[in-house]
């Protein structure tokens, strides 16, 4: 009987998960614990909470599991449309909606197969005990592709109800650029698919009227900002070049035009260089990348020196990322977790004032970051 190659890296998993979770970590502002409340998910992408104190966690492979206590159900959730996993797609993000006490919808993304190939999609649908009634597919990604790179995809609401989906540019980067081409931008919608009449493009010729930005690479990362509401993303550079971005209406982020990344492997250029009149700077950038994935703004008040700060988990790097805020300007970067848990998919703030992290792995976890006593 051969091996099993996964066997050291999944025990090394183990054993770091197993010291987390006895383990006290001072950051600058901060002391606190890391304490595993949920595991054996397999490679778990987005996490959600329900008002009656379960989770909802997406599975890449297409699987929408609910948890409570600890403990993970069984079987997953009914009802979905089909999932076509594929690469680095599968079942991706998991929001509620703003009104989810009154109508209990949820929302998803996922790579879904079309005529052309397979693309981001997002449907909605009614959480029914262990089952979602009614659902339905508000958004396909147009046109679709070929390749298993760069779906995105971030669901956020804003304070007017609208909803926002942060697609990558299928690993196909002129994409990006292209005006009657979903890929490589925020897509801004009502939250049954319509299209809001004051999108920038609406009525403008050979656009996409759902298309709020071009220009962006792979958004993984998205977040209201808690004083201003107003959008942040971040996505992938090539090599290098990693950026957070504050969404605005009709902005053009760049992507392929303008980088601070290289090309994989060889180093070189890409596009004209790191700026162009009329394409937005980043408000941040990692060079080295970091590959960051899940991002959240911390609000709670268990945590006072942390208020207001942006998290972000990364997947090469492995590591927690917190960003101090002045404004819309970074003013100081700290580096936690390294090497501790694996590659950090998702960060979520819990309705109790922790913060929240997902491991993107075989044996992927769900741990929860608290203060210290």
């Amino acid at each position: 009987m051969k091996p099993n190659p996964l066997l050291p890296a999944l025990l090394a998993l183990a054993t770091a998960t197993a010291t987390a979770h006895a383990q006290t970590y001072r950051s600058e502002e901060h002391s606190f614990t890391l304490t595993r409340v949920l595991s054996g998910l397999s490679h778990p992408w987005a996490l959600a909470f329900l008002p009656d104190g379960r989770m909802l966690i997406t599975e890449r492979e297409g699987r929408l599991r609910l948890a409570k206590d600890g403990q993970l159900d069984p079987q997953p959730v009914s009802g979905l449309p089909q999932v076509t996993p594929h690469g680095q797609g599968g079942l991706m993000d998991v929001v509620l909606h703003p009104n989810y006490a009154q109508n209990q919808l949820i929302y998803w993304s996922y790579s879904g197969r079309g005529n052309d190939g397979v693309g981001t999609e997002v449907a909605r649908g009614k959480l029914a005990g262990n089952k979602v009634e009614g659902a339905e597919v508000i958004f396909r990604q147009s046109p679709k592709g070929s390749t298993g790179r760069h779906f995105g995809s971030r669901l956020v609401f804003d304070r007017a109800g609208f909803l926002y989906i942060a697609l990558g540019d299928r690993g196909e980067q002129d994409r990006a650029q292209k005006p009657d081409d979903h890929a490589g931008s925020v897509i801004r919608l009502h939250d049954d698919g319509r299209v809001p009449k004051d999108n920038p493009f609406v009525g403008k010729a050979n656009w996409k009227p759902e298309k709020y930005t071009l220009g962006n690479r792979n958004q993984q990362g998205a977040a209201l900002h808690p004083a201003t509401g107003v959008l942040w993303t971040h996505e992938h550079g090539p090599q290098g070049g990693d950026e957070v971005n504050i969404i605005r209406a009709g902005t053009n982020y760049g992507w392929p035009v303008i980088t601070y990344g290289v090309n994989y492997g060889i180093g070189t250029k890409i596009g004209e260089g790191t700026a162009k009149a009329g394409m937005a700077q980043p408000v941040h950038k990692w060079v080295p990348s970091i590959a960051p994935s899940g991002m959240a703004f911390y609000t709670g008040d268990r945590f006072p020196r942390w208020k207001g700060d942006l998290f972000v988990g990364t997947l090469k790097d492995q590591m927690l990322v917190r960003l101090k805020l002045e404004g819309e300007k970074v003013v100081k970067e700290e580096r936690m977790l390294r090497g501790v848990m694996g590659r950090i998919r998702d960060v979520r703030g819990g309705p109790e004032g922790a913060l929240y992290l997902l491991t993107d792995e075989p044996i992927g976890i769900v741990a929860r970051i608290e203060p210290a006593a």
